[in-house]
């Protein structure tokens, strides 16, 4: 684990455990910029300010292992993905709460959002490491979401999440003090989940 900032360590947990319903097929394994969505987000992460990163995954999770060649990410299996997002949060809290080493939040981001890049999770990290009290959510439209990073104190609360509500109650708590990151252009929070999706990112 890197300490980046002499002040604080963040791990990533890159959730990737569903089937992708809606996009007919395992949308981890789509070609995106000479990989694959589920390739290009955990490079992102690799190359950002955070080094240690995790990925959660379920469906076709020995297929989508095949895929990736980087040795620097661990894969957690949630053999309960199909009960929800909040599952695979609460499968990667509750590992990384096993561990021996010092942390001090967690950045949850998802596989399916190809513009979420090298800066805008370093921007999020900037963030926080000024902010260590506070969760540092993404600005969509008024609405808090992820990618997000949560300080240590907010563990209990994301090993609680049920459903397929991922982190929203957890972000819009009144308990936390968020701070809400804009980022320099709407298209960096879009999400591939149809074909229609995937169809649009291949033309830009």
């Amino acid at each position: 684990m890197v300490n980046y900032t002499a002040k604080v360590t963040v791990s990533v947990i890159i959730l990737a455990a569903g089937n992708a319903s809606r996009m007919g097929k395992p949308k981890q394994l789509l070609p995106f910029k000479n990989a694959t969505l589920l390739e290009h987000a955990i490079s992102q992460a690799l190359n950002s300010k955070i080094k240690e990163v995790y990925c959660i995954l379920g469906a076709n999770s020995q297929n989508i292992k095949k895929t990736v060649s980087s040795s620097q990410i661990t894969f957690i299996d949630n053999p309960k993905w199909k009960e929800g997002l909040s599952t695979s949060i609460v499968k990667g809290i509750n590992y990384l709460e096993t561990l021996e080493k010092q942390l001090d939040a967690v950045l949850i981001m998802l596989c399916d959002q190809p513009f979420v890049n090298v800066n805008y999770i370093d921007l999020l990290v900037n963030t926080f490491a000024s902010n260590p009290d506070s969760i540092i959510a993404s600005n969509y439209g008024g609405k808090h979401g992820v990618p997000a990073i949560f300080p240590k104190k907010a563990f209990q609360y994301l090993t609680n999440l049920k459903g397929d509500k991922g982190a929203k109650d957890v972000l819009n708590n009144s308990i936390f003090n968020v701070i809400s990151v804009t980022p320099k252009s709407e298209e960096v929070l879009t999400d591939i989940d149809t074909p229609e999706d995937y169809e649009s990112l291949n033309k830009n």
